[in-house]
């Protein structure tokens, strides 16, 4: 546990996940609050308890939770907590806690689809079975409140809502302006570039997100408001923002260059250049290196450097 201030309390859970440790927030004020829940683990629990015991309470004190954005390791334990009335996130957060088979279904569905168009053999599409593994280790309940950007957190007056669509379509981050703190879940990290994730469209967007281009201007974003320190949702406590984004963004843009590179002499399928752009890892993270590929390819084509066109049903990219 790490005190931020007098109001704010920085809880470290473990997790599963390669990323490591998560952490949550504890928010004093008009209610007692936490920002994202961990993972559903008998760990994590545990390890919840004994530092919120750290600072005088207990699970049955917490009255509200405000979720950061949908992933197992920040909406875990949301059910936890008997005495909470409130838990607010962006909108389709709710899907999530919800379990929402139609849209679960159309989520595999559409991935079917992007792998065919994407020219990943018939071999690599037993990844679409293991969609739903990490649904085990997520919370269920109901959002009772939506939040969007301009809005500020129920019984905190002083935290502004921003949306950082990004790492997800989910993803908000609170910014204390008076405090100058940014709760930046996974959208800003000291020690990891976050992965902007490719997701099945919701139901009132029909078209396939670009969430690269949508990261990196929420990143500029970012730079526009007065952030003293960032609270994240991994990794530790940082000051130096300007000095990390651009030195994240330098390391994008040289594997957009690289891949640029790759397709160089003649066109290519994106499982193709996800290949050569990670062949130690396309295998065993198929899911994370071809959102990391389909991030490239966005970014290079805004940029008016590559074009792609069908062909039997599969893309192709080329250099311009």
């Amino acid at each position: 546990m790490q005190v931020i201030n007098q109001s704010v309390f920085q809880i470290t859970l473990p997790t599963p996940f390669s990323v490591g440790d998560t952490h949550v927030y504890l928010i004093k004020g008009d209610i007692l609050s936490l920002v994202d829940a961990g993972v559903k683990t008998k760990e994590a629990w545990e390890a919840l308890k004994v530092q919120l015991a750290e600072i005088g309470y207990t699970p049955q004190d917490i009255e509200q939770i405000i979720l950061t954005h949908h992933h197992p390791d920040h909406t875990g334990l949301v059910e936890q907590f008997p005495r909470v009335e409130h838990i607010v996130a962006q909108e389709d957060v709710n899907i999530w806690l919800t379990k929402d088979e139609a849209y679960f279904q159309h989520y595999e569905q559409f991935f079917g689809s992007c792998f065919i168009k994407w020219g990943v053999p018939k071999s690599y599409h037993y990844y679409l079975d293991r969609l739903r593994e990490p649904l085990a280790l997520s919370g269920e309940g109901q959002l009772t409140k939506s939040l969007q950007e301009g809005d500020y957190l129920p019984g905190y007056e002083d935290w502004n809502v921003i949306d950082t669509k990004g790492h997800a379509q989910t993803h908000l981050s609170f910014f204390n302006e008076k405090q100058g703190l940014l709760i930046g879940g996974d959208h800003l990290l000291y020690h990891i570039s976050p992965n902007p994730l490719l997701e099945a469209p919701y139901q009132h967007s029909l078209k396939r997100t670009k969430p690269l281009l949508q990261y990196r201007a929420n990143v500029e974003k970012c730079l526009d408001l007065n952030i003293r320190q960032i609270l994240p949702g991994h990794g530790p406590v940082f000051s130096d923002i300007k000095t990390q984004i651009l030195k994240q963004r330098s390391k994008q843009e040289k594997r957009a260059q690289k891949v640029l590179q790759i397709i160089e002499e003649t066109k290519q399928t994106p499982f193709e250049i996800c290949k050569k752009l990670f062949p130690k890892h396309y295998e065993t993270q198929l899911d994370l290196t071809m959102s990391e590929t389909i991030g490239q390819l966005d970014y290079l084509e805004d940029l008016g450097l590559v074009f792609s066109a069908e062909q039997n049903g599969v893309c192709y990219y080329e250099k311009v």
